[in-house]
């Protein structure tokens, strides 16, 4: 089962059946994913085919990391037909927070 964690914490864990891979990055559902450990942040981002992405910062056990996750609220209708799965409010994680 995918999960994402980080410093040993696990902050999203899915089936395969429900997680959407895109441009090598792992999208968790929302369900899938600890909220708690996510503050919304002001880093402005549109991606030209997938639309206006929300970037979180990840905070666990008093680390916290800007920017670290991101999902598309609003995902243009084109990225949903171009991928085959509705993924808005999915999140994806970078850099320290390991996938796997």
């Amino acid at each position: 089962m995918p999960s994402a964690t980080l410093n040993g914490v696990v902050i999203a864990e899915a089936p395969e059946s429900e997680i959407v891979r895109v441009e090598g990055n792992v999208y968790f559902p929302p369900s899938a994913v600890r909220h708690e450990v996510l503050t919304t942040s002001p880093t402005p981002y549109t991606c030209p085919w997938k639309g206006a992405c929300q970037y979180f910062s990840v905070d666990v056990d008093g680390q916290a990391l800007p920017d670290r996750a991101w999902s598309y609220p609003s995902l243009y209708p084109s990225a949903v037909d171009r991928v085959g799965a509705d993924f808005s409010n999915y999140v994806a994680f970078w850099k320290e927070v390991r996938v796997s």
